[in-house]
């Protein structure tokens, strides 16, 4: 109990950093939504009962961004040693989501889909200063590019129910400290952005 409290106060205490005094809180949100490491080698890690669930929130979250034309973008973690090798069976994004080869792809070697790749040049080429999260896990790689992206002056905001980890209570205590949007306020906030 002690070292889930102690877990929570710091994850806490990440939450509020990166805002600074001053910012102009009237500048125009344009998202992106970040998909990552929903690969075959995996999701069999993922606490099950909620994976099909994840899926069709992704999937939706996927559909909304490109009904109001904003990016989509594909995040996957591979390891020099461990794999899995790039565009192998496990290297691949699950079957079910509804991915394009179109969509711009970021390789990964660390928890954070900012650390030593082009993920922030990319964000920036296409103007976008806000993500939106999903996949996996919630407890490590989303959380951490969570935090890359607050760190480097982006909104960000976790999708909930979109997210997975090896134990749906540490999934929903991510969503709680993190103050995830549900689809009601996600479909809200993209239909009031000006494109």
């Amino acid at each position: 109990m002690r070292n889930r409290f102690l877990l929570f106060c710091i994850l806490l205490g990440l939450t509020v950093t990166g805002v600074k005094s001053g910012e102009n809180e009237n500048v125009p949100m344009k998202p992106a939504l970040l998909i990552i490491d929903m690969q075959n080698q995996y999701l069999p890690y993922m606490d099950d009962k909620h994976q099909e669930f994840a899926m069709q929130m992704i999937n939706g979250a996927i559909q909304l961004f490109r009904q109001y034309n904003f990016p989509v973008i594909r995040i996957y973690h591979t390891d020099p040693e461990w794999g899995p090798p790039v565009d192998s069976e496990g290297f691949m994004f699950h079957k079910t989501l509804q991915v394009k080869e179109g969509d711009p792809r970021i390789i990964k070697h660390h928890m954070s889909g900012f650390q030593n790749t082009n993920l922030e040049q990319l964000l920036r080429d296409k103007g976008c200063n806000t993500v939106f999260l999903c996949g996996l896990s919630a407890t490590a790689c989303v959380l951490a590019t969570h935090y890359g992206a607050v760190e480097r002056d982006f909104k960000a905001f976790m999708i909930k129910g979109a997210i997975l980890s090896g134990r749906t209570e540490h999934t929903d205590m991510i969503e709680d400290i993190t103050d995830a949007v549900g689809w009601q306020a996600l479909e809200t906030f993209l239909n009031h952005i000006n494109p």
